[in-house]
């Protein structure tokens, strides 16, 4: 699904460079479960980012099916971005003002091939991760736990191929991070989406299929 070959990341300040991302080339085979882990500093959500095509690398190539992502024209980025990708993020990103229901239908705004279904989506993916009691309720209204489900339920929107997920049990208590990595889990083994996520829990890294640890912007273990 991904080839990543040599792939630099380096930014630049008047504090000097820093290389996030050194040289590194890696396969996702599609279907994985791919835990990056590695300490701060040590690249691991740069090549998230990267593969999510939101930070443009400085070397190197990202190709996602046979296409480079970094080559697309800006409508096919933003068409990679939204269709093909779904992103969970430590932060939720929820939007205050409107219920998990209306968040979740989001991302369906700027797909023309919802005909007004919109709604029966959204309501089905808040079923899966348990929440078809809550689809009225604002994010304030919403446990941590629900709020991060409510994230997930969004990222499938628009039916992804891949789930990028950023730390995304870092604000869990033990509890609430295990159920969140079941649906990761459960999203993977059953529906076959491809699943990378970046965590610095050896607990929550054991849920994938293939474990990569970074060090200094590189891999500098491969596990599986």
């Amino acid at each position: 699904m991904f080839t990543i070959e040599n792939l630099s990341k380096i930014y630049t300040s008047h504090h000097g460079t820093v290389r996030a991302l050194d040289d590194i080339s890696l396969a996702v085979e599609r279907g994985s479960f791919v835990a990056v882990t590695g300490g701060s500093g040590s690249g691991k959500t740069t090549l998230l980012l990267t593969l999510g095509g939101l930070i443009r690398p400085t070397a190197g190539t990202v190709t996602f099916s046979g296409k480079r992502v970094y080559a697309m024209s800006e409508p096919e980025m933003a068409e990679y971005r939204n269709r093909k990708i779904g992103f969970v993020l430590q932060t939720f990103n929820l939007i205050p003002y409107l219920t998990a229901l209306e968040n979740v239908m989001l991302p369906m705004i700027f797909s023309a091939d919802q005909n007004g279904t919109a709604v029966g989506q959204a309501e089905m993916l808040l079923a899966k991760v348990g929440l078809q009691d809550r689809k009225e309720h604002l994010p304030r209204e919403l446990s941590v736990g629900q709020q991060q489900r409510v994230a997930i339920a969004r990222a499938l929107a628009n039916s992804p191929e891949v789930i990028l997920a950023d730390e995304p049990t870092g604000n869990l208590d033990p509890n609430l991070s295990l159920e969140v990595l079941r649906i990761l889990k459960r999203l993977n083994e059953e529906e076959g989406r491809t699943v990378i996520m970046v965590t610095h829990s050896p607990a929550a890294a054991s849920f994938g299929t293939k474990q990569l640890h970074l060090k200094d912007g590189q891999i500098a273990d491969r596990l599986n």
